[in-house]
């Protein structure tokens, strides 16, 4: 099928209001080349289990297209219609599963050396479609704060290098109550900014208690979905032929039922946290892996004003087919080699939070938990300095609002 014989009918198997959207705009889904449409309908059979700032994209995408007149719309879309397909992405059921025909497509492009022109014309698109329906300004300006280091008692790693050139380096943090300073920072901002999904609290451990307006994730609260996954995935290990490629599929496929997730009445939360186990690599078995993709994603997807990112201990390296058996034996955690990994982390999520909007007014603080170092970078901190001052913690996150 060409994107010029969709109907109505096309959509039957659609979630209620991805269908209706498809409906209502099928003309200009019929005006789509092959290399495109898949594409844009990968974001739209998940519209029902999306976040705002998901929605308000995909909507601003139909809306720069229905924009163009015929010219200039074949003209947008010229660099997608000059694809070279195969036979086999052409005979793809593309439309009830355009997330593998996007795999595939992929996969496609870089075995006939065409990525590097797609991915031009996906970000020449995606520009164009910003500047003419440009984000709205936000209520606030964004703050990320990520807490490393729970269970280690001595470091002699040198935290935070690559953070510190962005910020200030303080030596002399005092902790008072910790992270309960930090959740009660997220509380106020929910309270007065009081957006869905815009205010996110990610534990890669046992959480503590939010309100909620906050959106939140954790490793422990996710146990028996990730231990009935890693059973899934540990048979797929162990068969005797192993295909990677088919195992990545397998994985992204998976519904939240046979996982024993529920989508409940918040089932973009749902959707997107079974999203973390089945398409990050190695979300299931490490918790630090989990809490950084979770950042991520989060800040991706949601678009967060406020995020609190709490790395915990993950357990240790051993091989794959025993991280897999984390439910029938008891993990050993590795706090310090965890902390490198949240180090990076940390240095991660910042990285991602500058690519969102209103970078430059954003603030981000680095924390390393129970102790006296952590790293604050925004427009009222300096970069490349060190505090020794004593400082609270709580009159540093303050600092943040």
């Amino acid at each position: 099928m060409l994107p010029l014989e969709l109907t109505a009918q096309s959509f039957a198997t659609y979630p209620a209001e991805a269908r209706q959207l498809a409906t209502a705009h099928l003309d200009t889904l019929n005006r789509l080349p092959l290399g495109f449409a898949p594409l844009l309908l990968k974001e739209l059979i998940v519209f029902d289990f999306r976040f705002p700032m998901e929605r308000r994209d995909l909507q601003r995408q139909i809306r720069y297209l229905e924009s163009l007149d015929p010219e200039k719309l074949a003209a947008a879309v010229a660099p997608f219609a000059q694809l070279r397909l195969s036979r086999e992405l052409e005979q793809t059921d593309w439309v009830a599963k355009p997330a593998v025909f996007t795999e595939q497509l992929t996969a496609h492009l870089w075995t006939t050396h065409q990525i590097d022109a797609f991915r031009a014309a996906a970000v020449d698109y995606m520009d164009k479609a910003t500047v003419a329906f440009p984000d709205e300004p936000r209520p606030t300006h964004r703050i990320g704060i990520v807490a490393i280091g729970q269970g280690v008692k001595e470091n002699s790693y040198r935290l935070f290098r690559k953070l510190r050139p962005q910020g200030t380096y303080f030596t002399s943090v005092r902790p008072g109550e910790g992270v309960a300073v930090l959740t009660a920072l997220v509380a106020k901002r929910a309270a007065k900014h009081p957006e869905s999904y815009a205010h996110w609290y990610i534990d890669g451990g046992a959480p503590a208690a939010v309100p909620p307006a906050i959106a939140k994730v954790s490793w422990a609260g996710l146990t028996p979905a990730r231990a009935a996954l890693q059973g899934r995935m540990q048979k797929i290990y162990e068969a005797p032929v192993w295909d990677p490629e088919a195992f990545r599929t397998k994985l992204a496929q998976i519904q939240p039922e046979e996982i024993g997730m529920k989508d409940g009445d918040d089932s973009a939360m749902n959707r997107f946290q079974l999203s973390l186990l089945t398409e990050g690599s190695g979300t299931q078995i490490f918790a630090t892996t989990f809490v950084q993709w979770a950042a991520r994603e989060a800040l991706r997807r949601a678009q967060p004003l406020t995020m609190l990112t709490r790395f915990a201990p993950r357990q240790r390296e051993r091989p794959m087919n025993e991280l897999l058996a984390e439910a029938q034996k008891k993990s050993e955690f590795d706090p310090e080699g965890s902390l490198v990994d949240a180090d990076m982390g940390a240095w991660y999520t910042w990285l991602n939070q500058q690519r969102l909007h209103g970078a430059e007014q954003s603030n981000f603080l680095a924390w390393f938990e129970g102790h006296s170092e952590a790293v604050a970078v925004g427009p009222a901190f300096a970069r490349g300095k060190v505090s020794e001052e004593p400082v609270n913690l709580a009159d540093l996150a303050a600092s943040l609002l």
